[in-house]
This record gives C-alpha cells, structure tokens and sequence, in this order.
C-alpha cells in the first residue's frame, strides 16, 4: 500500500473523487431485468511521484437476483454458468456490502469524498451497480450516482480506438482474447489502461492545475 502522502495526490488529481475500475459480466443489457453474474473491482494507487498504479483487486461471482433475465447471447458471449456449484457465487448484497467496505477505507486513506467509477463503457458497468445496490436496499453507495471516468472515450481520444483489446494494444498492454469477459481480467486490463492514459498527463500537485 502507497503511503498517506501520496494517496493524498489522488484527492488533488480528481478533486476529491477516488477513481476505482469496475467490470461487471451480466445476463443482458438491462440493469433492472437483467441479472449481474460477476463483478470485479481494482483500487487505484499513488506514487510518490504522482503516477497512478493500479491497487487492491476484489471479485466475487453473484447468485442471478430472483425472477432475472439471463439471455442466452449474454452467455455464450461470457462463458458463465450461472448455476454451476464450483461459481461459489454470493447474493448482491453480499458482494456488494464487502466491495463497499474496501472502496469507502480506500477512500479515506485518499482523503477523498466520493468513489468515482473507471469503466470500459462506464455507464453500463455504473448501471447494474446502482441497480443491485437499490435491490439490496444498501443506502450508502460509495459511487457517484451519474459520474464516471469512460476509458472507452478515453482511449478514442488517445489511441483512436473505442475497443478494449484493440486500446490495449494500441497502448502496449498485454491483452489476451481467450481470457476476456471475465470480470477480473477486464477490470485489471481497464485499470492498466486508465493508469497509463491519465499518467500521460503531468500535472501540478503543488497548484492542483494542470501544467501546460
């Protein structure tokens, strides 16, 4: 773990959000229908000299939430059998209550105010989140409720290309076809890639403004 002083520059960095990489694996497209299957996250660190690293990786595999849709095209896509006895899936709350504890001591070791989500297409990911922590009935979200850091656009505007696999590439991160859509995997590929393009950017601890 980095120490207090230079977690503190992630506070100055984002203004007082705590970025973290989440990757969720779903039955399909809608958050309120569709059932989450897996989720990932990975915790963002601080170097002494102000680069981002990616941190403290937390996953766990979900128990589909009662009367889900799960598609059939979301699952040769992922690869998941939901019900299969060797997943030791949890139920959301569950899962989410123990993510939530991870990010809210991360979030104060970075004496931050809020968690912001890092995502490949965020709004999804940030989505299903929001959904399984209002079925769970979990009042203290650490996320914020609309806001989110997309290296998707992220990676358009930098590399010219909207596609993980293809980003990673681009970026010269190791990225292999045959272990993506799982929620680990994607999440930790996202974090490397988050990490890279916004350490591009030098930028002014001092001032908190960004140098030109």
């Amino acid at each position: 773990m980095t120490d207090n002083i230079a977690n503190h520059l992630i506070h100055q960095r984002f203004r007082g959000y705590y970025p973290v990489v989440v990757d969720v694996e779903t039955g399909g497209l809608d958050a309120q229908k569709d059932a989450l299957l897996e989720v990932a996250v990975v915790t963002i660190d601080c170097s002494n000299d102000g680069k981002l690293i990616p941190g403290e990786i937390k996953h766990h595999h979900i128990v589909p939430f009662k009367d889900s849709n799960i598609s059939e095209e979301s699952l040769k896509i992922t690869g998941i059998d939901p019900y299969h006895p060797f997943r030791f899936a949890v139920e959301e709350a569950i899962a989410l209550k123990e993510i939530f504890k991870l990010l809210k001591t991360k979030q104060k070791e970075a004496k931050c105010n809020r968690c912001i989500l890092v995502g490949h297409n965020s709004w999804f990911d940030l989505s299903f989140i929001n959904a399984a922590a209002k079925r769970s009935n979990l009042k203290k979200n650490p996320f914020h409720p609309f806001t989110s850091f997309d290296t998707a656009t992220l990676a358009g505007l930098v590399y010219g290309h909207t596609v993980l696999a293809q980003a990673a590439k681009i970026a010269d991160i190791s990225f292999v076809h045959e272990e993506s859509h799982s929620a680990v995997y994607d999440a930790t590929k996202t974090a490397e890639l988050f990490c890279k393009i916004v350490n591009q950017w030098p930028w002014n601890f001092v001032t908190a403004e960004a140098m030109p």
